[in-house]
Parts: C-alpha cells; structure tokens; sequence
C-alpha cells in the first residue's frame, strides 16, 4: 500500500480505541511516518507555479523536466492535495500586536479598520487554502502479517535488540533520505520549491487528515519556521 493513510477510515460516533485499527500509523519519529506494515513515509510540501503566466519556452521547459522526472522514478510515489479553510486568528493577532506598537492616531484607525475588513470577508467568503505534498515511500520488508521489528528480531526486549532495532531505523531511514533527495532533485528542476516536513508538522498533517471536520483549526506551532526554501 503506497497510500499515506487507509481507505477503510471511516467518521462516526465510536471511541478513540475502537477506531485506532483503522489508522495505518504506528509511529512518527525523526520525521519518519512508520506505518503498521513495516513501511516507512517521508513528506515533502511543495510550492506551486502560475503555469499559465509562464512563456511558451518554460512551459515546455517546464513540462520537458517534469517528465524526466517521472521516467526517472523506479519506486511509486503519492501526490496528495490537500484543501483548508484559511484560518486568519494567527494574521488577526499579529496585527493586533502591530496596532498596540503604534503612535501615531490615524495609522490606529487604519489598522483597526482593515482588521475589521478581513474579519467581515472571512465570515461572508468561504476562503480555502491548498497544500501540495508528495509522500515518498520506503519498504523494508514485504510481509505484513507481523510486526515490523518483531519480524527481524522477535519480540525479545534486550539492550542488544534495542540497539539493533536502532541500527536497522537509521539505515531504513537512509535509504529513505535518498528517494527523497532524489525527488528534490527532480522537482525542483521545474521550478518548484520543496521542504521536507518534520516530526511536528508530520502530526499536524495525520492529525487533520484523520480529523477533517476540525482541520481549519488546526495551526501548525511555529509556522513561521515552516519555510519553503
């Protein structure tokens, strides 16, 4: 399975327990997603580009690198789109800190008043927000009906098991860190700007993924750290 996460969740009414074995996550660690079968999933966010504006040459240019890119893949690869209500309370409390750093009366009122234009346009406009991702998968090993370490080293608790399952993460993770540089690499010869998602923004990713009803309030913590470079 290549997907971030299963097709089977469902919404309802049932407890957090009963529905835990429908999230395929068993664990989020050192940017890593581990998934139930073993599998490892890393996530880049992706920026987007005006084709349309772009000169007849760069979108040829555009579209020449892009399926370079494609024909340069030997593993599967999963576009995800994902779509929020824009949440303005972080941009409303920024300029409400500007308003009180200011002197001068009228610059005040301005500020006072443009709040109170994006306020009134957020609740009349159902303004929505895109994210592009792409989830680069990683197998270790093809049999599902275990446990991941288990599987290699049984289900013995011994400092020298814990330090093999170490062992083994890292060089998992590795290999991961390669498809994703591969993908960087290829990507971005379109234009796109790419950033790889860590432990913090990966939670807030499953959490609204899992969660879509509260989504839109949802804030990733220290957004502004969040850059696409």
């Amino acid at each position: 399975m290549e997907f971030l996460h299963s097709q089977k969740l469902t919404s309802g009414g049932n407890s957090g327990s009963s529905t835990q074995k429908y999230v395929d996550v068993e664990e989020v660690k050192d940017g890593v997603i581990i998934l139930k079968d073993g599998s490892f999933r890393a996530v880049l966010l992706v920026s987007s580009i005006n084709f349309d504006l772009k000169a007849t040459e760069e979108q040829d240019s555009i579209i020449s690198q892009y399926q370079n890119f494609l024909n340069s893949l030997d593993f599967p690869m999963q576009i995800l789109i994902s779509s929020r209500k824009l949440n303005i309370k972080p941009y409303m409390e920024y300029l409400k800190k500007k308003e009180t750093q200011l002197d001068n009366e009228l610059l005040i009122f301005q500020i006072s008043e443009y709040q109170n234009f994006i306020k009134n346009l957020a609740e009349v406009s159902n303004i929505m927000s895109k994210f592009f991702y792409v989830v680069v998968p990683f197998h270790p090993v093809e049999n599902i009906k275990t446990g991941f370490f288990d599987r290699l080293l049984g289900s013995a608790n011994t400092q020298m098991s814990i330090a093999r399952r170490r062992e083994l993460f890292e060089t998992y993770k590795n290999q991961l860190w390669q498809r994703v540089d591969h993908v960087t690499a290829g990507l971005g010869g379109t234009g796109v700007k790419i950033v790889l998602l860590k432990t913090e923004e990966l939670i807030e990713l499953l959490y609204n993924s899992y969660n879509p009803s509260t989504r839109n309030n949802s804030i990733i913590k220290d957004i502004e750290k969040v850059e696409l470079k």
